[in-house]
């Protein structure tokens, strides 16, 4: 239904709909500088809208490419933050706008928090659709305090007890190597990154990386203080991968061997049941939007 909440200006016309982000339509300048104009102006509304919903989808920009879109970034996100220890490939688009995920269409991503295993870590998330595909395709979102209330309450306990870990490998062969990770070929860089940002590291013979960080799995939000569910925790852990991709990865490389896999902070691993039971808190939360 479309609505105008309570206490904003009336300058966007707000629609909210069951299972799809909370939208707002702008309507006005058709050149992306009025729109820049206009958006700074109403920040505080749409920052207001932000922080009730979790999402919010903004319609009606009249965004002819990359530089619109980053130029719009730079009102709505004034202060960046670097991809830090890169996990996914990324393609740069120019003016510090990357794809989401060079992934094909056939894979899956599991909901997540950008970067939740850095000590570093982005306040604020930008999208932007410039070229719409022909069917499907959507992103979809999911607001993270009500993905804790729908943790099981066992699961969550052991989480705020105990935070999780990540362990990783890198390799040029079945994830990212640690020259593309870590933006250097100076192994002494990454060891001093490492120690920096509380990483165990350790080398192997063929010259490739292990690496293990601890790190809290429910965190407070900096403004609200509200208790919101985040890290990669299910996104990374083995029983999240197809089934008979991840028999054939523990038979070649062993459990302890994996590019990716996630445990308690302790070190006791998820069941199959943990990762379904964190699978259902998530899909009760997302919603999402066609483009």
């Amino acid at each position: 239904m479309r609505s105008t909440p309570e206490g904003t200006t009336g300058e966007l016309d707000w629609e909210v709909s069951e299972g799809k982000p909370v939208s707002a339509w702008l309507t006005g300048p058709d050149d992306i500088a009025g729109t820049c104009d206009r958006l700074t102006a109403l920040l505080p509304e749409l920052r207001a809208a932000l922080a009730e919903h979790g999402a919010v989808h903004l319609r009606g920009l009249p965004l002819k490419g990359v530089e619109d879109f980053a130029r719009v970034r730079d009102v709505l996100i004034p202060r960046h933050t670097p991809y830090r220890e890169k996990a996914t490939p990324r393609s740069d688009l120019g003016s510090g706008v990357f794809s989401s995920t060079d992934l094909p269409p056939s894979q899956p991503i599991m909901m997540h928090n950008e970067n939740s295993y850095t000590l570093t870590f982005p306040g604020l998330l930008l999208f932007a659709c410039l070229t719409a595909p022909d069917e499907g395709g959507a992103t979809p979102v999911a607001d993270c305090r009500k993905v804790l209330r729908n943790v099981p309450a066992p699961l969550a306990e052991k989480v705020r007890a105990v935070g999780w870990l990540l362990r990783r490998g890198y390799s040029e062969h079945i994830s990212t190597d640690w020259r593309t990770a870590f933006s250097t070929e100076d192994r002494g860089g990454v060891e001093r990154y490492c120690a920096d940002n509380l990483i165990g590291h350790r080398w192997q013979d063929d010259g490739n990386l292990r690496t293990s960080q601890l790190r809290p799995g429910v965190i407070r939000h900096p403004r609200s203080g509200e208790e919101v569910w985040f890290n990669h925790l299910a996104f990374w852990n083995e029983w999240s991968l197809d089934e008979e991709l991840r028999e054939i990865l523990v038979e070649e490389f062993g459990r302890d061997g994996l590019p990716f896999n996630t445990a308690f902070g302790d070190g006791e691993p998820l069941t199959r049941d943990d990762l379904e039971g964190l699978r259902a808190a998530y899909d009760a939360a997302t919603v999402r939007e066609r483009w």
